[in-house]
């Protein structure tokens, strides 16, 4: 096996290392904050579902990864190296300064500068602008009367504010365009899915948890407190599943996606494929890195954004567990980062506006949008580096 493939396999390896070191406050940042577990014991249960979770769903996301971003005509094993020192190197320094960001868009950029770096921006699946157009056509038919039924809402309880606009159309148009995508009407895959699930990930875990919160505290008004809180420190156990099985299924195929691309461009596979070994050796290293945790991480996620209460930690899980489960399924690689950061964020509002901290939640929002242009650029300035370093031969 040629060297630069087996420095590529090891580097997909570390990347999801690094994810799982940065990413493991996404599965146990709530378990955490309400006391449901032990630090340990949330490590622990976090490890072993990160583990299961590429088990349980498709290959969909490698394959989006691994063929989906940069033309695979392109994808030669140096390519594909010089990318991921671009993800790893962004997603260990965000890591330290305790930044949760996202790591498969980390990779993604990568790919881009790498790509665009070899072979200039032909080489990327950019969409049609036919398509762009359906994209706004199907925003515009959730906005418009998501912004109405907002607006209408607000004046009824008499606080009327013309932010409400804005935030029902986002709402509307965060709720219709996966319905469009889930029946079909609307076929968007590589690029254009990533960048939409950037504000679509996260407005819907903040939508399902902040209706979910609503739910349960209603059902639950009457009951004793500590009894309550009993319940649900429980059930926490199984939401903090739900959602790290789901971080494992779409994070974990990041590495999956780049070691059979990689396999597929040194010609050791004949068709894009994920072997067994890969699944297994990806999941594992996902695992290890959430096993050892990224504790500035969790100290963000957990007790910066808002305080969270057992119900409201079972109600964010329950809601980011299935977001990420229903990308899983459609093949999309979203941010656990952003899901569960929604979710936290849409339970602490359930309290009113001033239970979020939205300093913190802007901080973070900056690092998102800076995630694929930054990691692209590194990317772009190693395999350049690289490039002059052999004398022109990558």
């Amino acid at each position: 096996m040629d060297l630069i493939i087996i420095l590529g396999i090891l580097l997909a390896l570390l990347f999801n290392f690094a994810n799982g070191l940065n990413d493991a406050a996404n599965s146990i940042a709530t378990i955490i904050a309400t006391k449901a577990l032990t630090p340990l014991q949330a490590v622990l249960l976090a490890g072993v579902f990160n583990l299961l979770g590429p088990l349980i769903f498709t290959t969909a996301i490698a394959a989006t990864i691994g063929r989906g971003i940069v033309d695979p005509i392109f994808l030669t094993p140096p390519l594909i190296l010089m990318a991921m020192v671009g993800a790893v190197l962004w997603v260990l320094a965000t890591s330290y300064l305790g930044i949760p960001v996202s790591s498969s868009h980390a990779l993604i950029g990568g790919l881009l500068g790498a790509g665009i770096a070899a072979a200039g921006i032909g080489a990327v699946f950019w969409p049609s602008l036919a398509l762009l157009k359906q994209v706004i056509v199907y925003g515009f038919a959730g906005a418009i009367p998501g912004a109405i039924i907002t607006g209408v809402f607000a004046l009824w309880k008499g606080d009327f504010k013309p932010w409400n606009l804005l935030l029902g159309g986002l709402i509307g148009m965060t709720i219709a365009i996966p319905l469009a995508i889930a029946t079909g009407f609307l076929k968007i895959n590589g690029i254009l899915a990533v960048v939409l699930f950037i504000v679509i990930s996260p407005m819907l875990g903040l939508i399902s948890a902040f209706a979910l919160g609503i739910i349960v505290a209603r059902i639950f008004r009457n009951y004793p407190p500590r009894r309550l809180t009993s319940h649900f420190r429980n059930l926490q156990i199984f939401s903090g599943s739900l959602q790290a099985a789901g971080h494992g299924g779409n994070d974990a195929q990041n590495a999956m996606g780049i070691i059979t691309a990689m396999l597929l461009a040194g010609g050791l596979i004949s068709e894009f494929v994920v072997p067994l070994w890969v699944i297994l050796a990806s999941s594992l290293a996902i695992s290890v890195g959430t096993l050892l945790g990224g504790w500035r991480v969790v100290d963000k996620m957990a007790n910066r954004i808002t305080k969270i209460r057992p119900y409201q930690g079972f109600c964010a899980s329950t809601a980011a567990g299935s977001v990420l489960s229903l990308m899983n399924v459609f093949g999309v690689p979203v941010s656990t980062t952003h899901a569960i950061t929604g979710a936290i964020m849409g339970v602490g509002a359930t309290r009113g506006y001033s239970a979020v901290k939205w300093g913190v939640v802007r901080e973070i929002l900056i690092a998102w949008l800076l995630t694929i242009p930054a990691a692209a650029v590194v990317a772009g300035i190693c395999f350049f580096a690289a490039r002059i370093l052999s004398g022109g031969v990558i």
